[in-house]
């Protein structure tokens, strides 16, 4: 997996977390809805890269 894509990635799955929770602490359910979008998101890409490493060796 290319460094920068599962940099990348990683970073949208803190991202997303850092939102879903920062959404349950000021109760904003708008932005804990995206915040978990988000770094489910992020966790598919990330499978999808290891999944491209897997077949390509």
């Amino acid at each position: 997996m290319d460094i920068g894509k599962k940099t990348r990635n990683i970073g949208k799955i803190i991202e997303g977390k850092t939102k879903e929770v920062a959404g349950k602490a000021m109760g904003n359910k708008s932005m804990e809805k995206k915040g978990k979008v988000e770094k489910i998101k992020g966790k598919v890409q990330h499978a999808v890269e290891k999944g491209r490493d897997t077949f390509k060796h």
